[in-house]
């Protein structure tokens, strides 16, 4: 068991209100928990560390259910190790978010008829900083209204002074290291946004397109290649063919005319041309398609780029000025009135990559950018889960983790944006590049012909120090002493690629080979409750704001946590949420109710020889609970933990052991303190148990329960090895009678609440002591003069004998089940026919089959269900 509160100031009150108000109760009981410093972490404690590190929320987002699902589990782990004596640091912030923060800016400008051009960069950075202080940072209020634990002493932003000094120490290193270069190379562009774009950040759609066939060449010096992007000709250096194709050896080596240009273009022989697909020829535009860009490379060719960064054309005569879209049509067109169009085929469905920030078709595009070399810190950053440092959970996920880390390519990591770190570049008057660090002043004026570039990076380069910059790095703090490596990482496994890999590069980079956390916890995502993907473009999206208002936080936290199976998506509904609303009233209710009937903490647990068996029993299940919760928790079985925990407080407690004490406690004296005691025990500990999930509820019946100051600062509960394997098995028996007997009456019609005159035949059986607490679960009165059996029904090695004489109409109730036996009978008699038919079996599909032995085996349990209920009804 338990031991009780640490701080007991006051006796428990047995006061609480008739019904649960969550509005009433978790706004100010937060603000109690923040004031009184419960969350803020202590550097110089003697507490082992226990530190989770949050995914920080962008600073222009608000809270979804997605952020709501993965900060419940947080919570719920920050919470439990609290509890258990560790000293917890669960520490927020908010991203700067480039491109999305520097949009919802350029935004607003253009409202007042203005762009960032017009203000200046420094102008523009300040107006986003405003912007921040003004509109930036709701979710941080928000995760307050779920109950966010979080130390908020030391709440960090990507932007401050700190993380900038850490992103300029570890860009100087890297680039010192020669693992940061400058090189030419195709990128993802997003004309939209006007910047280059992550792999990663490129989200691929099947969009309806056109498929062209454009003859190169003229006479047996042709040849025939396909494209989707036909205006994207006009910069083509060569058509390349697979050197083994017996069609165009003759033309390897030789130069063709391209069309609609002055120019003409070799034949290049490379094996990365496939001769199975299409015409077995393909056009080589170097700078606008990355694996031409590699062909490009191999065979010496020229790259020429065609259009701006809007996408716009800027070569050849008839097209200079035309947008991507229109100069496809027009280039089409030209072609045809050459007759240089042998094919073509609309809709072509075929995958297109977007900007997954604005949904902008993304433009591969030749640019000079600022590189990671990642070959080694990737290799580093699998061999820490290979070898055991970092584990991945569940494990099957880690084959993903190991696809993105052992294929990664170089990460483009610099932004033609205004808003984020600025790449601490240097360029001289006589082309010297120099790299200046934090504290460091720059080489010169540009007065003397220095600038700085002009560029930022990427923000995942800021986000991916996260772990160590937000606890004082590149300082040796007693933060970072103390709290790294962290314990659990816990996201969502969409950003493996994004955020989790970054960080362990950086990480162990950083951190002499530490990696950034022990363990990498990964779940699904959030669903409707039909399965599909929440969005805000569909109709199933949900505000969980809106839900906190009309059930309570803790009720959303608990439907969150009750469907997160490791590394699954976790379907969620309305009805699901009322369902747990239902269960934190329950919680409140059945408190009440105990209070008011003697549960009590004071004093020490009775002797095992002064309890009932009922009493030993919840006993034995409590222990069993809170062993199983502890191993759920340590598995990240968030769900499991959920469902024990809401059954053996619902049904174990509530439903059984409640009821069946309430004769001891209506009864009084000293088993009825007895009981009182345990159940005031129960309660304790399965509000301990709670706590890390359901925050609120709980610690306001546990202070009344108890007197203590907040379950934030309680105890977790230890398993006291108390088991009674007897107990177990009387109740058990209890229940079987219960449940029978409940099943027969309601077989038989009889309402919840009415009473029965009953014999009990329970001597000689483990039933004897518990008949008072039997007739009071079944509404069985005592027989009477002129009882007459006519329903009997043997259970458990017991007897229980009903007088129905005066509850049913015994004629009118056979005649009802001879109906439906009948019914039974004829589906039974359909269904076997069917089954029987060769033909008809060898004619149906195997879902009609399936179904039909369904409907079969249905009809054969409802007959022997309907038998039973008539033999149990007395003879009319």
């Amino acid at each position: 068991m338990t031991e009780n509160a640490q701080q007991q100031p006051t006796a428990p009150s047995t006061e609480l209100p008739t019904q649960y108000a969550p509005a009433e109760v978790e706004g100010p009981l937060y603000e109690r928990w923040v004031e009184r410093g419960y969350f803020t972490a202590d550097a110089k404690s003697d507490k082992p560390p226990y530190t989770i590190v949050i995914p920080p929320p962008n600073v222009t987002g608000s809270l979804h259910l997605g952020h709501a699902f993965q900060h419940t589990l947080m919570d719920a782990l920050t919470r439990r190790k609290r509890m258990q004596g560790y000293e917890a640091l669960w520490l927020p912030g908010m991203d700067h978010a480039g491109i999305a923060t520097q949009n919802k800016v350029e935004q607003q400008l253009a409202e007042e008829g203005k762009s960032r051009h017009d203000l200046g960069r420094e102008e523009f950075v300040e107006r986003v900083w405003q912007w921040k202080e003004e509109y930036g940072g709701r979710i941080l209020g928000q995760m307050r209204r779920l109950g966010d634990g979080v130390d908020w002493s030391r709440e960090r932003f990507t932007m401050d002074e700190g993380l900038s000094k850490a992103v300029l120490t570890i860009f100087k290193r890297l680039y010192e290291d020669e693992l940061i270069y400058r090189a030419e190379r195709i990128i993802n562009w997003c004309p939209r946004c006007l910047t280059a774009i992550s792999d990663i950040e490129v989200e691929y759609q099947e969009d309806a397109g056109e498929l062209v066939s454009i003859r190169y060449g003229e006479g047996e010096d042709s040849l025939v290649v396909a494209t989707t992007r036909a205006e994207t000709m006009l910069g083509d250096t060569a058509v390349a063919v697979h050197p083994d194709d017996e069609r165009y050896r003759h033309l390897i080596g030789k130069q063709i005319k391209l069309p609609l240009t002055d120019r003409t273009i070799p034949v290049v022989a490379d094996t990365h041309v496939d001769p199975e697909f299409g015409t077995g020829a393909v056009k080589v535009t170097p700078a606008h398609d990355p694996n031409d860009f590699e062909i490009g490379r191999r065979h010496d060719l020229p790259s020429l780029t065609i259009m701006d960064e809007h996408g716009v054309i800027t070569v050849h005569g008839p097209f200079v000025g035309l947008d991507r879209y229109e100069a496809r049509s027009a280039v089409v067109g030209a072609l045809k009135e050459q007759g240089r169009i042998v094919a073509e085929k609309r809709p072509y469905m075929h995958s297109v990559g977007h900007c997954s920030r604005c949904k902008t078709t993304v433009e591969p595009r030749l640019s000079l950018q600022w590189w990671v070399k990642v070959g080694p810190l990737a290799k580093a950053a699998g061999d820490a889960v290979r070898d055991g440092r970092v584990k991945i959970h569940p494990e099957d996920m880690s084959k993903r983790y190991f696809d993105w880390v052992d294929n990664m390519h170089d990460w483009c990591i610099s932004r033609q944006l205004w808003w984020g770190h600025r790449i601490p570049i240097w360029y001289g008057p006589d082309g010297e590049v120099v790299c200046v660090g934090p504290d460091e002043e720059p080489p010169g004026t540009e007065a003397e012909g220095w600038t700085q570039d002009s560029d930022v990076l990427d923000t995942w380069f800021s986000s991916g120090l996260w772990p160590f910059s937000t606890l004082g790095w590149p300082e040796q703090t007693e933060d970072l002493r103390k709290f790294y490596p962290t314990d659990v990482l816990l996201t969502g496994h969409d950003i493996i690629f994004f955020w989790v890999a970054r960080m362990m590069m950086f990480g162990l980079y950083a951190m002499d080979g530490q990696a950034p956390f022990h363990t990498i916890a990964l779940t699904g995502l959030v669903r409707d409750e039909f399965g599909k993907k929440m969005s805000k473009s569909n109709p199933n999206a949900v505000d969980p704001l809106v839900w906190m208002d009309a059930y309570g936080s803790d009720a959303v936290r608990f439907t969150l946590a009750n469907g997160a199976n490791p590394g699954a998506d976790v379907p969620i509904g309305e009805d699901w949420v009322k369902a747990s609303r239902n269960f934190t009233n329950k919680l409140w209710n059945a408190t009440r109710f105990a209070l008011m009937n003697g549960a009590t903490v004071e004093g020490p647990l009775p002797d095992a020889s002064e309890m009932s068996a009922t009493d030993r029993w919840i006993l034995s299940r409590l222990n069993t609970t809170v062993a199983q919760v502890d191993a759920y928790y340590d598995d990240y079985q968030f769900a499991k933990l959920a469902d024990a925990l809401y059954h053996f407080a619902w049904d174990e407690v509530f439903d059984w052991y409640v009821e069946l004490s309430k004769t001891t406690f209506f009864a009084g004296g000293e088993q009825a303190r007895v009981s009182g005691r345990v159940l005031g025990e129960v309660l304790d500990v399965t509000l301990r148990l709670l706590h890390p999930v359901i925050p609120f509820v709980t610690d306001a019946l546990w202070t009344t329960l108890t007197g203590g100051e907040s379950l934030v600062i309680g105890e977790w509960p230890a398993d006291s090895g108390f088991r009674d394997k007897d107990a177990e098995d009387e109740i058990a028996l209890v229940q079987r009678v219960v449940t029978e007997v409940r099943r027969f009456r309601k077989d038989q019609g009889l309402k919840d609440g009415q009473k029965v005159p009953a014999r009990l035949e329970l001597t000689g059986t483990a039933l004897a002591p518990h008949e008072p607490a039997i007739r009071q679960l079944l509404r069985l009165q005592p027989e009477a003069e002129g009882f007459a059996a006519t329903a009997t029904l043997p259970v458990a090695g017991a007897t229980v004998a009903l007088d129905l004489s005066g509850t049913i109409d015994v004629a009118a109730e056979r005649k009802r089940l001879a109906k439906d036996l009948a019914a039974a009978e004829k589906e039974k008699a359909q269904a076997t026919g069917k089954l029987g038919n060769e033909a008809f079996l060898a004619k149906a599909p195997d879902n009609v089959v399936d179904k039909i032995r369904g409907r079969l085996a249905k009809a054969d349990e409802d007959i022997e269900r309907i038998k039973t209920q008539l033999d149990r009804l007395p003879q009319a």
